[in-house]
């Protein structure tokens, strides 16, 4: 019978009929199915327009909902194994920060892996807790963080018995993820919440090959970005809660806060769509993107001076499980950076691929993906390498450790600062972040101090034109730090 009920789109249904019904609209948005933005309407047809609608009885109010909305999210609840589950039409930035501010007071301390998504930082100023960073695992051969262990998640604990919550990932960028049942019972030991970060794990739950959830082990919250791996529109994702420690009504006043009182119906229907295939037909889609990515791997690594990694990571630190679906190619055997073979890909293939550090490529294989376009991404590796007549790896470029924390990321925001040029700026303490995007990881926090390597590990990321975010200068010649003129 819980089964059947997943076949139902309460919310979906609803906007339909709101469109069969052709109301005739004194509401907000003010294109009006349309005519008022027609060259758009043009172009994408006017369905679109017929669907964007605002809330109201029938159609229920996201903020507050009693009716279709709330039907919807207890089957997106049901669906995860959750208590609870919210619409989110801001991303997953806007669960990481409603987990934040759900688990933690100003000045509690609050753990978080340190290769954690900048919008933790927003979490963190917002709600004025105390970041304690641990150090991710790093895999050397790759150049990439991996997942926390147990032993460093102890440590921290240790060195803070009152911190208030433990922030986790759970699969990393790259796919590795970490104990994250055995993180949960020590978390808990010491009645510490904990949040995760699912951001690209949203379709875990539907296959057995792929690693547990934070729904399933246990954890208190978790945001899951649906758009990225679960099939609804971009922009639109879930909070989970199933906590003995936050309660629903605690929740519900932090989205309050930081929630639109103007959630698109577009966005939460394909929510409600994409909950319903994933809960009805998710197991045989992912069947398929499995054996898309594992025949990818296969083949790449046939290719001369290219390893794509997968599941042979488990067991090295940090990554107790891996997810297959993250396409993940070291390409230093061709002498290429993972940024020069994101745009060789893109200018003479038209392949995009969804990420690029200094050594690696990764790309995402989803339930969209089709046997085709997995042989147009390898017959375009094979070409490159048979092309390439230098093939050597290149020194690798060391990722700099955690910088001291001098000033909390709240106070750092809301202090006084200047704009410095970026080499003269050693020793100063940042007033700004910086981070490559994607993956969105800091590179430098704010309050943090900069030294030499985070300014050196910089610049090479600018020479290597990585698309570098944060600071008020766009090119990153100069950095605001804290003080005045």
């Amino acid at each position: 019978m819980a089964r059947l009920a997943q076949f139902k789109t309460p919310l979906f249904d609803a906007v339909k009929k709101y469109v069969d019904d052709n109301v005739v609209q004194f509401h907000v948005p003010g294109h009006k199915k349309g005519n008022g933005l027609q060259e758009f309407r043009d172009y994408i047809g006017e369905r679109v327009f017929q669907m964007d609608a605002n809330g109201m009885q029938d159609l229920d109010f996201a903020n507050n909902p009693t009716g279709v909305i709330y039907e919807s999210e207890k089957l997106l609840a049901q669906a995860y194994s959750a208590q609870n589950a919210f619409f989110l039409v801001g991303g997953t930035t806007v669960g990481v920060q409603a987990m934040i501010m759900s688990a933690c007071e100003p000045g509690d301390k609050i753990l978080i892996p340190r290769n954690a998504h900048k919008s933790t930082i927003g979490g963190i100023i917002l709600s004025g807790a105390m970041p304690v960073y641990i150090q991710p695992e790093i895999n050397e051969h790759l150049g990439i963080a991996m997942g926390i262990t147990e032993e460093s998640l102890r440590k921290a604990i240790k060195e803070n018995p009152h911190a208030k919550a433990v922030f986790l990932i759970n699969p990393t960028y790259y796919g590795a993820a970490s104990d994250l049942k055995s993180l949960v019972r020590i978390a808990h030991r010491h009645e510490m919440a904990v949040l995760v970060d699912e951001a690209h794990g949203a379709h875990m739950s539907f296959h057995d090959d792929f690693p547990l959830t934070a729904m399933e082990v246990g954890a208190d919250m978790s945001a899951a970005s649906m758009h990225k791996t679960a099939g609804s529109l971009t922009q639109s994702s879930v909070l989970l809660l199933r906590s003995n420690l936050i309660s629903p009504d605690r929740v519900k006043a932090v989205l309050n806060l930081t929630h639109t009182t103007s959630s698109s119906y577009l966005l939460m229907c394909s929510l409600d769509i994409a909950r319903k295939q994933m809960a009805t037909e998710g197991c045989e889609m992912l069947e398929e993107a499995l054996r898309l990515a594992r025949m990818a791997r296969d083949e790449i690594n046939k290719i001369e001076g290219l390893y794509a990694f997968g599941k042979e990571l488990i067991g090295t630190p940090g990554c107790y499980d891996f997810d297959e679906t993250k396409l993940g190619i070291n390409v230093e055997g061709l002498g290429y950076t993972g940024y020069e073979m994101e745009a060789k890909l893109r200018s003479e293939y038209n392949i995009q691929i969804e990420l690029s550090d200094m050594h690696n490529i990764m790309g995402i294989v989803s339930l969209g993906d089709t046997e085709e376009n997995i042989v147009a991404l390898i017959n375009a590796l094979k070409d490159i390498s048979s092309k390439t007549e230098v093939k050597e790896c290149r020194k690798h470029t060391i990722i700099p450790q955690n910088p001291k924390m001098i000033v909390s990321p709240r106070d750092a925001f809301y202090s006084k600062k200047k704009s410095i040029p970026l080499k003269e700026s050693v020793g100063e303490i940042a007033g700004e972040m910086i981070m490559a995007y994607p993956p969105g990881i800091p590179v430098i926090g704010l309050g943090e101090r900069i030294t030499q390597d985070i300014v050196d590990y910089i610049e090479v990321l600018k020479n290597q034109r990585c698309q570098m975010q944060g600071t008020a200068d766009p090119h990153i010649n100069s950095i605001m730090v804290l003080g005045t003129d």
